[in-house]
């Protein structure tokens, strides 16, 4: 079967997502045009952007949101600050989109393509991998990191009962000892207006929490988390939420929900409160809203930090493949 190629913009990107016709899978949140757009706008204004919408006769069928640097090909973001990488397709027509992707860059001359940080159960691994090596191309990839996430059950008392006993033991002791405390509230920002007032308490909280935190904030670093959670709001899929003791902000959390899953992005907390262990406890709130809301999934994204597994996470592989697709001059 035959198929066409165009080029298209980030803006014409976010009308197809909005159009619900064209059948395409709109995963992982990274790929989602709010999140590209602010990306590309915080560390690669002036880099060369190549999206190519293949379709089959007049049905589209995948869109490749990629970056060019070098004769190297990427798709959009960064491990840095994007816990996936994947490409957008149809369902059933994964090996009709790459065998017409790779046809593609190869005719455009480029070296490589990489993949980065990609899921056991995206397109990317599951299919253009395959289709690649069919193709007699070289494909190299390793493990470079894991992710954790916990499938959701009806109610917070069965998403105990899925913890060891001890880990059950320790949230509910230590949710004790934080009533025991004063007055708590755990609230949730969801609209673009309250994003402003929201960050400023969430960053002072993140980079006290933790050195390495202080360290990876930049001013480059602190200008994207605004707009990005800025723009997510816009979007519809920022639900972040902040733990208040006596009504004083002592943890606070950047997530996000998109379809059945929460994506627990970052979090920090006031070190003045460690001992109330207010850190975990925002997470385990954010959790117990999540199941009462008929969430199926919480993701607590890339990272092998051990509160993740003391909730219940398991791991996801996550890895890095390289294609190579021709030689340089």
């Amino acid at each position: 079967m035959s198929y066409s190629i165009t080029e298209e913009s980030l803006d014409r990107l976010a009308t197809l997502w909005k159009d619900h016709r064209n059948e395409l899978n709109w995963q992982p949140l990274f790929v989602l045009p709010p999140w590209l757009k602010i990306w590309r706008q915080a560390f690669a204004s002036q880099a060369e952007l190549y999206i190519p919408v293949i379709r089959q006769e007049d049905r589209i069928i995948g869109v490749a949101p990629l970056l060019i640097r070098d004769k190297v090909a990427s798709i959009i973001g960064n491990a840095d600050v994007c816990d996936y990488a994947d490409f957008i397709v149809a369902p059933g027509k994964e090996t009709d989109f790459y065998n017409a992707l790779l046809d593609d860059l190869k005719q455009k001359e480029l070296t490589r393509l990489d993949l980065w940080a990609i899921r056991p159960d995206s397109t990317a691994m599951t299919s253009l991998v395959d289709t690649a090596r069919q193709s007699g191309l070289e494909v190299s990839c390793h493990q470079e990191d894991v992710s954790l996430e916990v499938d959701l059950p009806a109610t917070w008392d069965e998403y105990l009962q899925m913890l060891n006993s001890k880990q059950r033991h320790e949230i509910r002791r230590k949710l004790r000892r934080l009533e025991e405390a004063g007055n708590i509230n755990y609230r949730f920002i969801e609209e673009s207006q309250a994003v402003p007032d929201f960050m400023d308490v969430f960053l002072k909280m993140f980079v006290e929490s933790r050195e390495d935190k202080a360290t990876f904030m930049t001013d480059e670093m602190d200008a994207f988390f605004k707009s990005m959670t800025a723009e997510m709001a816009r979007a519809g899929l920022l639900r972040a939420g902040i733990l208040e003791l006596d009504d004083k902000p002592v943890a606070g959390i950047i997530a996000f929900e998109y379809n059945d899953t929460v994506y627990l992005y970052n979090s920090g907390y006031d070190p003045e409160y460690r001992s109330l262990s207010v850190g975990i406890l925002s997470k385990a709130l954010h959790i117990k809203d999540s199941i009462e809301r008929g969430k199926k999934r919480f993701d607590f994204l890339k990272g092998d930090e051990r509160y993740k597994y003391h909730l219940g996470g398991r791991e996801v592989a996550i890895y890095n493949c390289q294609i190579e697709i021709g030689g340089r001059d």
